[in-house]
């Protein structure tokens, strides 16, 4: 029983990872073009560059757990 409920929690924090995964690597290439100074405030189009690689992060995140989600209740 009480290994049950062990690996139950286990799969469900690994499930979360997986899911997260997309959106922090999103948020890590922004530190990594900041970081580097790949580019600068001066950069054309900066804004919408860095709210697009956040979104597709977050979508990528979204459509995985959705997915995650749907497969646990088959």
């Amino acid at each position: 029983m009480m290994l049950d409920a062990l690996q139950s929690r286990a799969r469900s924090a690994l499930r979360i990872a997986v899911a997260m995964t997309p959106w922090l690597i999103s948020m890590y290439t922004l530190y990594w073009l900041e970081h580097g100074e790949i580019w600068t405030t001066e950069t054309a189009h900066r804004g919408k560059i860095s709210v697009s690689i956040l979104l597709t992060g977050m979508v990528l995140s979204f459509l995985i757990m959705s997915y995650l989600a749907a497969r646990q209740t088959d």
